[in-house]
Formats: C-alpha cells, structure tokens, sequence
C-alpha cells in the first residue's frame, strides 16, 4: 500500500479549494475516475537501492570529497527508476526534485504486439572442443526465438485517463523554464493534443513536430504512414529554447536556367558539404561549383518543424545504435531536442524510458538523466548501454507493485495456471470477471484478476470496486446462483477500509467479495535459475567459472517456441530443426556479476567486475568493448562474495559465495 499520497499542487490558500476549476474539455467514460485520482494525489511507496553504478575511473568507491559528495548526496546525479511514471513523480516530488527537460514516447495505443528476440549465445565449453572456433560463421549459431514483451492494445477511454493523470504527474515535477516533448503517432495522437492543451494551456503549446521516415511497410491501399508527431509544450513563457540551424543548398527558381552550372542533380552530398564548408570559412569554389551558386541557392537557416530522416537519423535497425529494442528512437532525434531545450547540468527526464536512448544522449551533452520504465528489460537495456558511457548512477525500485510480474503479457496467460481450479466460463463478462472456479459448497465463485497491460487496473481503489459492485455483480446470471467472487488486487488504498467500503454498498446483493492479494500468489513461483560454480585464488586475484547454469523460464520458453514452429513446419511442409539446449546451459547466460564488497543478500549491489555477452556472443568487459568470445570465466583482483547471473530472458538470479 502507499505510504502517502502527494498532492500534485502545491497547498491552496486558506479557504480556497484545490481543484474547484477541474473540468475535462475532452469528454468520454472515464472523466469522474481521473478527478477522484488527481484530487486524491500521487500515490508514494517505498524504494528500495538496487545497484550505485560508479564510472571505471572511479571504481574504488568513493574516496574524494568530489565523489563522497555524489555517492551520499540525498539526491544523486542520475537515476533508473524502475516503476510507474505516477509513483516515480511521487518519489521526486517528495525528494524536492524538478526536472528541466522532459521527453516521452509512450505506448501509442497502436493495437500492436510488441516481441523481443531473444539470442542464445555461444558456449565456451563447445567452443573449446570446435577447432578454429573464431572463423566459424556466427550465423550458424545465431539462433533464438521470440518473446512478447507487451501488448499495446487499449482502449481509447482508458488510455486518456491514462495519459491525464501521467501527463498531470509530470507537470508537477517540472521547473518553471521547463519543456515537454510526447512522441505519438496517428493512433491517438490528435486526442493527447487536447489533453495536453487543457493540462499545460493552449498559450503553451509551441510546435508539432512531424518526423519524417523512409522504411519499409508502405500501405497499398493509402499513402505510406510514414511519420511520428511529437507535441512540444512549454511549461511557462521563460522556458528554454536555443534552435538549431542547418546549411541549405537547393534549385533556385529565380535564376535564369540558360546559365551553364552544374545540374543540382548531379552534386553528390559529399559535393554539397565540401560547397557549405567553402562558403561558411569563406574560401574559394574549385573551378566545378564556380557557376552553381548562380542557379542554386545557398541558405543557413533555422531548423524548421517538420524533421526529415537526414537530419535525425532514424534507421536504427541494423546500425551500432540498435540494441534489439521494438521501439527504441535515434539518438539523432533526441540530441536535437535535449541540445534545444536544455543546457548542460540540467535534468531531462523520460518516464517511459524504453531503450535508454534519452539518458545516454543526456550523458553524452553532459546533462543529469532520469530514466523510468516498468519493464525490467528496458533498466538492463539502460543500465548496460550507460556503464558502457561510464555514467554514474543509481537503480531504484519503486515498491508500487511493478516487481510482482516480470512481464505483464506473459504473467496474463500463466495466471490461468497459477489459480488453482480455475477456468473460463462463457456465462461471466469478461470486460469484469476472468474466470471461474468451483467450490463443493459454494458452487461457481467468478474469479476478477486486474488487468496488467492496463497500468490504471494495479490500484484497486473505490472508484473501481464501486464499479464492480455495482455493474460487476449484476452481470452475474441468476441461474448461476453466485453466492461468493473473489477479487485479486496489486495495491489497494486501505484494506479494512475497502472492506468497510465493500459491507456499504454491497446492500443489493447476497454475495460475498472476498479480496486476496495477487502478490502473494506471484511470490510463491518466482524460482531462481540453477547455478554451479568453481571459485580458485590465483596470483593476480580470483577467478570463477561457471560449470553449469539451467534456467525452467528459459527451457519452457524454448520449449514453446519448439512447439509452435513445429505446428506451422507442418501446415507449412517445411523442414524445422528445434532449438536446443547443452547439457551445461552456458549459452543461456547473458550477463555476469560479481560483487567483492557486500556479503549480505540484500545489500546494494556493488559490480566489482562484469562481463555482458552480446547477442553476437562478443564480451563487453566492465563497459568496455572487445571482439572476444566469453570463455566461460570472470576475473576481479579481490575475494567474490556474491554472484550474479542473468539470463537471456532477462531474469537475474544472486548467489552468495561465501
């Protein structure tokens, strides 16, 4: 449960009520739920320090007074903060800390499926027994398989409630000369606008920006949507805003054609920059361009607002930049606007971090970052990409009950599982009840589940059990002669005083609510992955090996992918070979870490050393690149007291070594 709730304003002036003026200009189902929420404030929870990431030049801790003042300070420098962007405002709030600079790109209500490739990596063990392993061809072991990630599938009502609280969330922790940018597309784009109007003010509104793109998927039946819209919004008149300007050479069509020049067609972009370079340090054309300017013309001017794909760079796919992530943005595209709306030191934020991109450009201008995200791939994704940069940062979970459930679409599917007895009953609606189980005294119970892709269904508050009492039990058919339902929730506001709440209203039925906490039905399957080790002290420090590493998530994972493709091979008629997995299992493990200065379990955890294997299979040693294969080993200078694995998947499991 929250410790508190924070409001979003400020205090009223004595007498004054806080939101006598809230009215909602864009109307839909919904309005009453968002103005019991926004009334009631951010919900805060407890935070716990997962890791205190310090740069490789400062990887003995914090001996300087410069360094001593960034490892304690109340308020560190950077943050990945793995949570809901509502909680995550109510911990900087409560911290005193406004951001100057926010960037978002959240889901697009796209109706779309969202995967992650998953790679098997290569095994040293087996790599030891294959002769010139190095000049294998690495697609022969390039194998792997899908895993959903999320589903961005909502409804349109729910998405707005949605994005108003969030949207409101932010806009208290801004500064007064701060900026917003929120990257959306055709899907919903249009109905955020009016959101954003009625929430940061129409005298607010700066530019829509249209990013512009060529790749592929052009529809045949419509013009190629081939554009993002990204609404910019000011906070107040003294925000700040520094624009980019950008060298122009094109036809001018005022110039008589008959002038012997070169054709703008035949100029090659290398031509055009060695033409910019000539004109901007005023040094002479060769004799080729001497004529051009006489019927072209040359223009230094400011960025306009629609952003085409040569000034941002946005095919990622394929390039150094890309880092398996379905939705990750250029960089490009972010250091335009961080470098625009922003001034070194200052705080940019991105409260659906996705692949980090925002807070690894921030790094690069020399800004503070603040990244959050509710799925634990993107703060691995983050975190690797920013030791990488040799950032200094600190990882926090927010206890808001996001750590319950790895992955939201996947813990959907295995709760039918999880719940013993139960199954799905064509009688019950599904927009209320998610199955059914049957008691030998009470008959059919209808099971209620919240809704995990929906970030607003994690709070079961009055407003949602109101509507369950009140439309949910009357969709149960007589004939059925319910006598009991039960409700699983993530959080709630105040137990007893929900089941006061629930004894009130339920007056029109005879039929008991019981709640239970879906927590503690999660808890009790969450299995560590296997690991065996051999720990040996040698002259320069340590080193361990892992011997054996088996992972069931992996393994069933596999094993589902092996019985789909099977399926398809045989509608198909195609050959299909199944992934397979080596007795030692090396090549399920992604990331290894060892930690040389805290033995208790549940300490911050201190990287000593680390080796990240890339999907290539290539090692990336404490941040640092190499073109070497993973031999099975980590070294550190001092003795190892914990250890730990993480797997493809992305799932981490400790070990203490002592």
């Amino acid at each position: 449960m929250p410790l508190k709730y924070i409001p979003y304003f400020k205090d009223p002036i004595k007498g004054q009520a806080l939101l006598d003026n809230f009215t909602r200009t864009l109307k839909y189902s919904g309005n009453d739920k968002v103005g019991y929420k926004i009334k009631r404030g951010m919900p805060l929870y407890e935070t716990k320090l997962i890791e205190s990431v310090r740069g490789n030049s400062t990887s003995e801790a914090c001996h300087t007074k410069q360094s001593e003042v960034s490892c304690n300070d109340k308020k560190p420098q950077n943050l990945l903060l793995r949570g809901e962007c509502l909680s995550a405002c109510a911990y900087l709030k409560e911290q005193g800390i406004e951001v100057d600079l926010v960037y978002i790109d959240p889901p697009f209500a796209s109706g779309a499926d969202y995967a992650k490739k998953v790679y098997l990596r290569k095994n040293p063990k087996i790599a030891e027994m294959l002769e010139g392993e190095n000049e294998i061809e690495m697609s022969e072991d390039f194998k792997g398989f899908e895993e959903k990630m999320y589903g961005d599938i909502w409804n349109k009502e729910d998405y707005l409630n949605w994005m108003y609280e969030n949207l409101t969330a932010i806009k208290s922790v801004m500064s007064e000369n701060a900026s917003i940018y929120v990257h959306l597309d055709w899907h919903i784009g249009h109905y955020v606008k009016i959101l954003m109007d009625e929430i940061f003010g129409e005298e607010n509104f700066v530019n829509e920006i249209v990013w512009g793109y060529r790749i592929q998927g052009v529809g045949k039946d419509f013009w190629g949507r081939k554009h993002d819209t990204i609404f910019y919004y000011r906070k107040s008149d003294s925000y700040i805003f520094e624009p980019e300007k950008e060298n122009i050479i094109y036809e001018n069509p005022f110039i008589d054609t008959k002038v012997q020049a070169p054709k703008m067609d035949k100029i090659t972009e290398k031509d055009k920059q060695y033409i910019i370079e000539c004109l901007n340090d005023k040094k002479p054309l060769n004799d080729k361009f001497k004529n051009l300017l006489f019927n072209s013309y040359y223009s230094n001017v400011y960025v306009r607002d629609v952003w085409d794909c040569d000034s941002t760079k946005p095919l990622i796919s394929g390039s150094s930049e890309y880092l398996n992530y379905i939705t990750q943005k250029p960089e490009g595209l972010l250091e335009r606007i961080i470098k625009a709306s922003s001034n070194e030191n200052m705080i940019v934020a991105d409260f659906f971090g996705g692949s980090g991109v925002t807070a690894a450009v921030a790094q690069k201008l020399n800004r503070r970052f603040i990244h959050c995200d509710i799925g634990i791939n993107s703060i691995q994704t983050t975190r690797d990409r920013l030791k990488e940069l040799n950032a200094e940062f600190d990882i926090l979970e927010i206890k808001d009950g996001i750590s319950l459930f790895r992955n939201p679409a996947q813990t959907m599917d295995k709760l039918k599982t999880l719940i013993v007895g139960l199954s799905e009953n064509e009688n019950l609606d599904k927009d209320f009840w998610f199955g059914s189980i049957i008691d030998s005294k009470l008959g059919i119970v209808p099971v209620s589940v919240p809704n995990l892709l929906d970030s607003g269904s994690k709070m079961l508050d009055i407003v949602a059990m109101n509507e369950l009492i009140n439309k949910g039990l009357n969709t149960l058919d007589e004939e059925l002669d319910v006598k009991k339902v039960i409700v699983y929730y993530i959080d709630i506001e105040d137990l007893e005083g929900m089941q006061r709440f629930i004894k009130e209203q339920n007056t029109h039925t005879l039929i008991e609510v019981e709640l239970r906490a879906l927590g503690e039905l999660l808890d009790e399957v969450i299995d560590e992955d296997y690991i065996e080790y051999h720990l040996e002290q040698k002259e320069q420090g340590y080193e361990l090996e892992i011997t054996q590493f088996l992972s069931d998530r992996v393994n069933q994972k596999i094993k589902a992918y092996n019985e789909k493709k099977a399926t398809q091979s045989i509608k198909n008629g195609k050959i299909f070979t199944p992934i397979s997995i080596s007795e030692n299992g090396l090549e399920c493990i992604e990331y290894i870490s060892i930690d040389c200065e805290n033995a208790d379990r549940n300490a911050t955890w201190k990287s000593s050393s680390e080796i990240k294997i890339t999907k290539n299979s290539f090692v990336i040693k404490n941040g640092v690149k190499t073109k070497e294969f993973w031999n099975g080993k980590i070294t550190s200078s001092k003795k190892p007291l914990r250890l730990k694995v993480r797997n493809i998947c992305g799932d981490e499991s400790v070990i203490d070594l002592n």
